[in-house]
């Protein structure tokens, strides 16, 4: 029990993955130093900071029990936005775009938190671990970091209300497309969450699987009318793609309370592909749009219209 309280020293480390083994849960941790997380998902910068020399000689391993720890020792920035996404949708530009400010910590869709969300394990612990893994990734590691914006992934949006059960008072937004887009970049290359089985047990989950157009379309339609019912129940800020990137000089940029040069700065990366950040920027929306088969088509209008279009009501009547 003493070696369990001795002081913990991560400063510059960085939680990568938390898993279950036979002895308890337990939290793998990387080697950061002061580099700053500018890749369009968290994956991408784990992989970068993996093939550094002293990350292949030295790992670190903890119990879950360290997160806490390591809070209560050095508390980390509270979050200051958390990003909710339909996918496909322009999430990754938003994040980017907040990526170049020097005084944000942006975090985009890091495993580890959607593990904790879906863990099996009681409430109040899971609360605890979510609590110091945001605070561990909250540590300003260069020392002129101030704020924390947190993207998650697209199935997280059914975890939204224990995320502010643990963070009551953090505001969040959630960015949206019209489906038939959303469903057709799907069907070129799915997402994990639409791949039968790929993520478990979910929010999204809508029965036998029949055929791909109809679970794509199912599987927005869930996720878009999650997105429309938590922003009545809890306030939070809706942006569709069309709006972008222009949002970011009027309310996007309130949202995230940034300042005219801060917004300027955000807007000065749009040029580029947010994904692939060496390709230049291509609108593809009319293309999907042609690229989209009739049996797609009727799909989305069945299950997914319907949402989209009550989105669309609440957040022209809110915005």
């Amino acid at each position: 029990m003493a070696a369990a309280m001795e002081p913990l020293n991560l400063q510059g480390w960085l939680p990568i993955r938390i898993w279950q083994a036979q002895q308890g849960w337990r939290v793998d941790w990387c080697w950061f130093a002061e580099q700053p997380l500018l890749q369009p998902f968290f994956r991408d910068a784990v992989d970068q900071a993996l093939r550094l020399p002293f990350n292949q000689a030295l790992r670190r391993e903890t119990p879950l029990a360290a997160l806490q720890q390591w809070q209560r020792q050095r508390p980390g920035l509270a979050p200051s936005a958390f990003i909710f996404h339909a996918s496909r949708c322009g999430s990754t530009l938003v994040s980017q775009m907040l990526a170049q400010l020097e005084d944000h910590i942006v975090l985009s869709e890091p495993p580890p938190l959607d593990t904790l969300l879906r863990a099996e394990l009681p409430w109040p612990q899971r609360v605890q671990a979510i609590q110091g893994l945001v605070s561990a990734y909250g540590q300003p590691r260069r020392g002129g970091e101030s704020r924390l914006v947190i993207k998650l992934d697209a199935w997280n949006i059914g975890e939204l209300p224990w995320l502010r059960q643990c963070f009551p008072d953090t505001p969040w937004l959630f960015i949206y497309r019209d489906p038939l887009d959303i469903a057709v970049s799907h069907l070129r290359r799915p997402g994990m969450h639409m791949v039968p089985g790929m993520i478990g047990p979910s929010v999204l989950d809508t029965g036998i699987f029949i055929d791909r157009e109809r679970f794509i379309a199912q599987r927005l339609g869930r996720l878009l009318q999650r997105g429309l019912d938590y922003s009545r129940a809890f306030g939070g800020q809706l942006l569709n793609y069309q709006e972008l990137p222009q949002a970011m000089e009027r309310r996007l940029g309130d949202f995230f309370a940034l300042t005219a040069a801060q917004r300027r700065a955000a807007l000065a990366c749009t040029q580029r592909h947010a994904k692939q950040p060496d390709q230049v920027f291509l609108a593809d929306t009319e293309q999907k749009r042609q690229a989209a088969s009739a049996v797609l088509v009727e799909h989305v209008q069945c299950w997914a219209r319907g949402p989209y279009e009550r989105l669309e009501r609440w957040r022209q009547r809110h915005a």
